[in-house]
């Protein structure tokens, strides 16, 4: 069985453990998204990760069409801040909604970007 590529570029999000946690946290904000197929380490790919075997190696996921993979890469790859969301909105009250949404629990940071009816998100994912 051939599988369908949908999207030529999947943007990767790098964390130690917290792969599933942050999939989930993002689709639970964006109406139009959902959780994929998950990845575990066998015994063999656990091993030069720190990573138990059965947990989560990567989870796929999709924010409003967009599709992502989330890789547990174990204590030596840290999340960083190389990656950000920009969220193009429609009106000022969703600007605020994914606004409180995604810094909940984290530090606000501005925005680069040149439109008012967007969000960006530049920070790390922060319940890591």
């Amino acid at each position: 069985m051939t599988t369908k590529i949908t999207q030529k570029i999947t943007p990767s999000l790098w964390f130690d453990d917290k792969a599933e946690e942050a999939a989930k946290f993002y689709a639970s904000i964006f109406k139009n998204s959902k959780v994929g197929k998950i990845t575990r380490y066998d015994e063999e790919s656990a091993g030069p990760t720190g990573r138990p075997a059965g947990s989560v190696m990567t989870i796929e996921f999709e924010l409003e069409g967009q599709e992502f993979v989330a890789l547990n890469g174990g204590p030596m790859f840290k999340f960083t801040e190389a990656i950000s969301f920009a969220v193009n909105c429609e009106t000022q009250e969703e600007v605020d909604y994914f606004w409180s949404k995604l810094s909940a629990g984290g530090e606000e940071s501005r925005c680069g970007g040149s439109g008012t009816n967007s969000v960006c998100h530049g920070r790390s994912f922060p319940r890591c």
